[in-house]
């Protein structure tokens, strides 16, 4: 017991009564976008596993034959004794399918955001000026906060109030930033990318894309939507961890970048490098995920079939384009209350509270994967009309 226990007692009571207090649930995942929790099967609807590699055979061999060939773990950071073939191979791998010169591998997307752009900013001479989507993920914002920098937030996805931003600014010294993502996990809608590359190369800003959602799912050989503007995104962060089906993240972009990230990013150099078991997922993952078209046209399917089915019963969808399906309730106790009734009728969905959504946004965000067949989402249609209404009058 720690002498401070009460004071952390109290916080967790004053979260309680919000309904904000979160816990840890055990769960089994199972085949066919399944899951087992607290003995039950349940439909799967929050997961990011998109493509539903996590249980693909040759993503779960290639890890365990890397694992037999290199050993459990790598030993040590990537610049002290950590780098193996492996993690150069995999590197050399996602710079060919992203079309760049080069990548560097990061533990997770958090890390990589949090550590990377501190290093960012302290490039070069004069203030950094860090024009920022309002939404974007808790590790960008970290990020800032790390390097002492203040933001100048951009209203979500408005790209004409980012384009008033950097012209009122036109005449200030420092190197301009746009950061942002091209697929929000919160609304699970989309940037205009195409745009932003033109608006940050009119303005001589460093295009800082965060595209961990997107990776498997969107984009040329469903590799992201930089891909649509190829050489215009100055840095690309992926995942491996959700539609990959794995661990881990990772940056591309040029060669002298990630140089010299290498030399200045904290997350890089004081981090021990990531194992075999989990290169080895990333690599099968990696020779998969361009091919499966047919897996991307299916989860789409399935992602407009539960909006449409969400319009009709007069639910917000917060202007979702992609395999995130946002419902939005409001108050944070009816939330909970839905998303408990439709674990009793057969599925595992996530309620999403301040401050992860907005306030008086509570939603569950319904996340989709390409293992659901449509009788899933058929099945969960039926389950939420006869939930919804009783959700909206609470």
């Amino acid at each position: 017991m720690s002498k401070f226990d009460p004071i952390f007692e109290d916080a967790l009571s004053a979260a309680e009564v919000r309904s904000r207090r979160r816990v840890l649930r055990a769960a089994l995942p199972l085949d066919g976008g399944r899951v087992r929790v607290d003995g039950r099967a349940l439909i799967d609807v929050a997961s990011t596993d998109y493509l539903g590699l996590s249980r693909h055979p040759e993503v779960i061999a290639r890890a365990c034959e890397w694992t037999e060939r290199y050993g459990a773990g790598a030993g040590g950071s990537r610049l002290l004794r950590g780098t193996f073939e492996a993690h150069q191979a995999v590197e050399s791998k996602l710079a060919r399918l992203h079309g760049t010169e080069t990548a560097l591998l990061f533990a997770t997307g958090w890390q990589a955001n949090a550590s990377i752009l501190p290093a960012l900013f302290a490039a070069g001479d004069g203030p950094a000026l860090v024009f920022a989507d309002r939404l974007i993920h808790a590790s960008l914002h970290q990020g800032c906060q790390a390097a002492g920098v203040r933001q100048i937030r951009f209203r979500h996805n408005d790209l004409d109030h980012l384009e008033g931003l950097l012209a009122a600014r036109a005449g200030e010294p420092g190197r301009r930033f746009i950061l942002t993502e091209s697929v929000f996990s919160v609304d699970g809608d989309r940037a205009d990318v195409a745009r932003l590359a033109d608006i940050a190369e009119r303005h001589a800003a460093f295009l800082y894309l965060d595209e961990a959602h997107a990776t498997g799912v969107l984009g040329p050989g469903g590799m992201g939507l930089a891909g649509l503007v190829p050489g215009k995104v100055d840095l690309v962060m992926g995942a491996a961890s959700k539609a990959l089906g794995g661990f881990g993240a990772y940056v591309a972009g040029s060669a002298v970048l990630i140089d010299y990230l290498i030399n200045a990013c904290s997350g890089l150099i004081y981090s021990t490098a990531t194992p075999p078991a989990v290169l080895g997922a990333m690599d099968a993952a990696l020779d998969l995920a361009p091919g499966m078209d047919a897996e991307r046209t299916h989860l789409q399917r399935l992602a407009e079939r539960l909006r449409a089915g969400l319009a009709a019963l007069g639910a917000d969808t917060a202007g979702s384009s992609t395999q995130i399906v946002p419902a939005v309730v409001g108050a944070e106790r009816p939330t909970l209350a839905l998303a408990e009734t439709l674990r009793e009728a057969g599925f595992l969905v996530s309620a999403i509270r301040p401050p992860t959504a907005p306030e008086g946004q509570s939603r569950l965000r319904f996340s989709l994967s390409a293992a659901l067949a449509e009788a899933d989402v058929e099945a969960l249609l039926t389950a939420l009309g006869r939930a919804w209404p009783s959700a909206q009058a609470a």
